[in-house]
């Protein structure tokens, strides 16, 4: 493939050792205060899902699906599936199902696509006006979706008020994850990183303790509507007082100030290589308009880290977790009560918070690749487990399962949720988020969440009619696509774990299959890489530092250079 698009001029850190940092309080705080992001999208998940189960909610808003519950043909609903996702004529049976209801779905659907939109156009703010400014407009959005929903009196203000919800998950999925990445020093950058997906999970389980607190209250879901207002309060103070990434100053060009942030959140004044590398990157990346950045992540030299950005985001999708986590009306199926499901629902959300705290201890111990595997085995163990039981229990006993069998299934729940919790729930965000290339790391993070909440809408979509028409057989078919994104991880996921963030494009350029998809390119990043190695290296013998601090009020990137690629 030929082109002009620019490759690192110089290869990254020679080795890790170069790069001097510490655990400290600081750098721990702000990654706290910044993983608020992840709160927002998580109570926005958990949240909904019991509301939509509210009669009171329903009987207001969707007077259909009400009437599906309470009316004269609710009695004739007996099939388990058929009560969660019957529906269309042909499917189930030729009533309208009790969930399958279209303006039910536009109220569940609008935020993913609302997300879609605005998460590319956070890669442009991000890009361009920093980190900080995308956390603050993102929590803005979700304010204002907040309050419309909690004050919803029409179905139509409870849309828009969803689609603000939107905007603002979708710039703080985009933007999170990319901080949390650049602010942490590379040895912790996983645990820190999926701080993100730990706050989702505390979201979701917050949001399901307080509908299973005000499920028989009068207007009880506007407070569970309501309190979505703490997070983005969270997020927008953060946004206020964190400081700017590093590598978003160093690329804008402010240089004292990205050195003395990179200082502090290092706890040490010997950060030559780290902000070395970061100005190296930020010298090609200041050429590179976000425009061109899309253009450049399908080039030979980025398209590597594109392709395993967008399989990752897609593929998390198509683990199941959206077939599990519609607990609240999948239990109801199973025979459980309102109230029951909804403790149901609690008890996997903290299963999931704990697997999240196991996944933020290893990462950086045992690696993506092992988490991404072993999660993945012990999901579609869990989803065959779970199809086979109720293919065989359901019949034999008249479609209501006995409550030593439902806590089976439970329990089996329980298993793949840990699995997706310390596995593709969290590296999900932080792979894409690690391995793209400074001049095309804002254009990526938007491409992965534009991917991501694609097929959440699509998955949302389907899922219904697929619960309907394949009945037990939808966790046999996710269990084979968690086999299929396992063997994905095993072959074309090199490990980036202990990497520095821009040096992880050449670990792409050494894999076996990459570097013969990069074609001379990854020739040419790795020589590059070995020729700044061999003169670090010298210039370490003979007692020079090989970055030395620059001269105060220098705020103007040096010239650019780019290599023309063929």
């Amino acid at each position: 493939m030929a082109g002009g698009a620019p490759i690192l001029t110089r290869a990254s850190a020679l080795n890790v050792s170069d790069y001097e940092s510490k655990l400290t309080w600081y750098v721990i705080i702000v990654a706290l205060i910044a993983s608020a992001g992840g709160l927002l999208f998580g109570y926005d998940i958990g949240v909904t899902g019991g509301v939509e189960s509210f009669e009171e909610f329903q009987y207001k808003f969707f007077p259909d699906v009400w009437e599906a519950k309470h009316g004269p043909n609710a009695a004739a609903n007996s099939d388990p599936y058929w009560q969660v996702a019957a529906g269309t004529s042909g499917c189930c049976g030729p009533a309208n199902g009790t969930y399958n209801d279209q303006k039910l779905q536009v109220f569940t659907s609008s935020l993913f696509l609302a997300g879609l939109v605005s998460s590319l156009f956070a890669g442009h703010i991000t890009r361009h006006f920093g980190r900080k400014i995308t956390m603050v407009v993102g929590a803005c959005w979700f304010l204002a979706g907040a309050g419309l929903n909690a004050g919803a009196q029409y179905l139509w203000m409870l849309v828009i008020g969803r689609i603000f919800l939107g905007f603002g998950v979708g710039m703080a999925n985009q933007v999170v994850p990319l901080y949390l990445s650049e602010m942490a020093p590379f040895k912790y950058r996983g645990g820190l990183n999926m701080l993100f997906q730990l706050a989702v999970t505390i979201g979701i389980l917050v949001a399901q303790l307080i509908n299973y607190g005000v499920q028989d209250w009068a207007h009880g879901w506007r407070l569970s509507l309501g309190l979505a207002a703490v997070p983005a309060f969270v997020l927008l103070a953060g946004g206020i007082m964190l400081p700017e990434s590093p590598n978003s100053l160093i690329e804008r060009g402010h240089l004292d100030k990205g050195r003395a942030v990179l200082e502090k959140l290092r706890g040490t004044t010997n950060v030559h290589a780290e902000y070395g590398d970061i100005k190296d990157a930020s010298e090609v990346a200041g050429n590179i308009r976000l425009r061109d950045s899309w253009k450049a992540m399908f080039t030979r030299p980025y398209s590597p880290m594109l392709a395993v950005t967008c399989m990752i985001a897609m593929l998390q999708q198509w683990t199941g977790i959206n077939a599990i986590i519609y607990v609240p009306v999948i239990f109801n199926s199973l025979g459980s009560g309102k109230s029951a499901s909804l403790l149901n629902t609690v008890i996997i959300g903290a299963v999931n918070v704990v697997a999240t705290f196991v996944s933020i201890l290893s990462v950086d111990k045992f690696g993506r690749r092992f988490l991404f595997i072993e999660g993945g085995i012990q999901m579609a163990v869990a989803q065959i487990i779970t199809g086979v039981v109720l293919a065989v229990e359901f019949p034999k006993y008249n479609n209501v399962l006995p409550s030593n069998v439902a806590i089976g299934v439970l329990i089996v729940i329980c298993v793949f949720v840990a699995g997706f919790a310390w596995s593709w729930g969290p590296l999900g965000w932080l792979v894409p988020s690690e391995i793209q290339t400074l001049e095309t790391r804002a254009a990526g993070m938007s491409a992965a969440v534009t991917i991501n909440f694609l097929f959440s809408f699509v998955v949302g979509q389907a899922f219904l009619t697929m619960l309907c028409s394949m009945r037990w057989g939808v966790f046999i078919f996710f269990a084979a696509w968690v086999v299929l994104m396992t063997v994905f991880i095993y072959f074309f996921l090199p490990e980036t774990k202990n990497v520095p963030v821009e040096r992880i494009q050449v670990k792409f350029a050494r894999h076996w299959f990459w570097r013969k998809w990069m074609g001379p390119a990854a020739q040419d990043i790795i020589n590059r890489d070995e020729t700044r190695t061999a003169s670090r290296k010298a210039a370490n013998l003979e007692g020079a530092a090989p970055y030395p601090s620059p001269p105060p009020g220098n705020e103007v990137p040096p010239k650019i250079v780019t290599v023309a690629v063929a």
